[in-house]
C-alpha cells in the first residue's frame, strides 16, 4: 500500500496547495495524513475545515499545540479523524490514535507531542510503549510534533524497529533526513509545511521580520494571494508482511499563481 504523509497546513494558501496536490495524486495513494494544526489562519482547525479535508480524500489529520487554539473544537473533535496528542491527560477530549484495517493487517497512526519548549505533558516516550504493547501486532505511523530536532530523533531511534514511520511536525521546514533508520523504521526530522513559499513558516513576510527587528509584538497574518505554495511530505510504499517501508521519496510540490489568479 502507499501512504502519503504531508506537513503542517499553514492557513487557506497551505488549503489550496493541499487541495490541488491531492486532485493530482490522492488516487495514487491508499492512505493520506495530514497535519492540521495550522489550518485555520494558522492556529487550530475549524469544522468546516475538517470537513473540506475529509470530502477532498484525507484519512487522518493530526494536530498538535495548537489543537485547542479555536474553542469549537471541542464541539466535534469527535466526528472526524482528529488526533491530538495522546500525550494529553486522560480524559482531555479526542482520540491521539486511529487504526485503519487492510485485510488481515491493521495500520495505526498516532501523534504524540515532544516536550522540550513545548506544553508539560506525559512522556511521549513511554506514552508510545504503551500503545505498541497494548497493539503489538499493528503497524505503527507516527506524527512526532515537536520543536527540538535532538528529541525528534531521540525518538525515532527509540521506536526504531517498532514504528514503521516516524515523521516530525511542527518547526515548518522541510529537513533533508529522510531515511531508514537501523532497524527499519522510515524517518524524517521535519516534513515541512504545506502553505506560501515566500513567507516566515507560513506567515507574512512583513509582520514576521519586523517581531526581529523592532523587538516588540505584532500580530502575525497569512500572506494574501501569494504568488507561489507548496505541499510537503513524504510519499512512501507500505509492505504490509514485513512492516516496513520498500520505496520512498519526499514531497516538495510548489504551484505558481497565475494571471488569472489560479495556481498551476
Amino acid at each position: 500500500m502507499r501512504v502519503a504523509f504531508l506537513g503542517d497546513i499553514s492557513g487557506r494558501p497551505g488549503r489550496k496547495a493541499l487541495q490541488i496536490w491531492l486532485e493530482e495524486n490522492r488516487n495514487n495513494h491508499d492512505l493520506c495524513i495530514v497535519n492540521g494544526e495550522n489550518a485555520a489562519a494558522g492556529f487550530g482547525i475549524t469544522e468546516k475545515i475538517a470537513k473540506a479535508f475529509v470530502s477532498q480524500g484525507v484519512d487522518v489529520i493530526t494536530m498538535g499545540n495548537h489543537t485547542w487554539d479555536k474553542k469549537e473544537v471541542f464541539n466535534f473533535i469527535d466526528n472526524y479523524p482528529i488526533l491530538r496528542p495522546l500525550n494529553y491527560p486522560e480524559g482531555t477530549p479526542g482520540k491521539g490514535f486511529i487504526r485503519f484495517e487492510f485485510g488481515a493487517f491493521n495500520v495505526t497512526v498516532v501523534s504524540l507531542m515532544g516536550r522540550i519548549y513545548m506544553e508539560c505533558l506525559d512522556n511521549p516516550f513511554k506514552v508510545f510503549d504503551r500503545i505498541y504493547e497494548q497493539f503489538p501486532d499493528d503497524i505503527f505511523i507516527v506524527d512526532f510534533h515537536a520543536e527540538a530536532t535532538s528529541e525528534k530523533q531521540a525518538f525515532g531511534y527509540y521506536v526504531d524497529g517498532r514504528a514503521c514511520a516516524v515523521f516530525g511536525t511542527h518547526t515548518h521546514v522541510q529537513t533533508t533526513d529522510l531515511r531508514v533508520l537501523p532497524e527499519g523504521t522510515l524517518y524524517m526530522t521535519d516534513a515541512g509545511m504545506c502553505g506560501a513559499v515566500d513567507s516566515v513558516i507560513g506567515m507574512d513576510l512583513t509582520e514576521s521580520i519586523n517581531r526581529f527587528v523592532k523587538q516588540l509584538p505584532v500580530r502575525f497574518k497569512l500572506p494574501e494571494k501569494p504568488s507561489k505554495i507548496q505541499v510537503c511530505g513524504v510519499s512512501f510504499e507500505l509492505d504490509l508482511e514485513s512492516k516496513k517501508a520498500v520505496s520512498f521519496r519526499r514531497i516538495q510540490k510548489v504551484y505558481i499563481r497565475g494571471e488569472d489568479g489560479n495556481y498551476s
